[in-house]
């Protein structure tokens, strides 16, 4: 699957998601870095603000660590 391809899958499953699921997985990120929102600052945002956050945090598993 190319990269292009991978991205787009992303953004499908992104898009899908409730608020409940995305505030879960941005909760729940295992990545290079920690993600560490307070409840309450997540509660403040919009889902579509939540469903940037998480999209920019799983695309940075398709990146090439140097």
């Amino acid at each position: 699957m190319s990269t292009t391809e991978n991205y787009e899958q992303l953004i499908r499953m992104v898009a899908s998601l409730g608020r409940n699921d995305v505030v879960q997985k941005i909760k729940s990120f295992n990545g290079r870095f920690r993600l560490d929102f307070t409840d309450e600052y997540l509660k403040g945002l919009s889902l579509d603000r939540l469903k940037h956050i998480l999209f920019a945090a799983l695309s940075t598993k398709f990146k090439k660590p140097n």
